[in-house]
């Protein structure tokens, strides 16, 4: 199956493995879903995650955090789509919910938050927001 938009497809795995309760959720894997999985992990929205060496394709291992039952990740929302990239420059980047969340922001240096794009004067294309 052809997926036209990878990143979604790894936020929607992401999402439906907490909503389902799962320890870990399988995503294919690319060098820009590993960097986002990195920031989540360094923020503490998941456990940790693996790459699994495999035949046709390697795959990312996500283990899911979840604090007294419930999930530490709330809601993860894909910014821009490919049939209408959002770009922000350094003083657009959103914040979310004041702060408790994140923007994840694919910058010329790189995958990272946008508190992080803020503070090295970078913009870029703008892929989620997850609280």
């Amino acid at each position: 199956m052809v997926v036209t938009d990878p990143i979604a497809d790894m936020l929607t795995r992401i999402r439906n493995g907490i909503t389902a309760r799962h320890d870990s959720v399988l995503i294919p894997a690319s060098k820009m879903k590993m960097s986002i999985a990195r920031i989540l992990k360094d923020e503490g929205f998941i456990i940790d995650y693996s790459v699994l060496k495999g035949s046709p394709q390697r795959m990312i291992k996500v283990n899911l955090k979840y604090i007294d039952g419930q999930p530490a990740l709330v809601g993860i929302e894909r910014m821009s789509k490919p049939g209408l990239r959002v770009y922000v420059g350094r003083g657009e980047i959103p914040r979310v919910y004041g702060g408790l969340g994140i923007t994840i922001v694919s910058t010329s240096k790189g995958v990272m938050t946008g508190q992080q794009a803020w503070h090295k004067n970078l913009g870029g294309e703008l892929l989620c927001s997850v609280w």
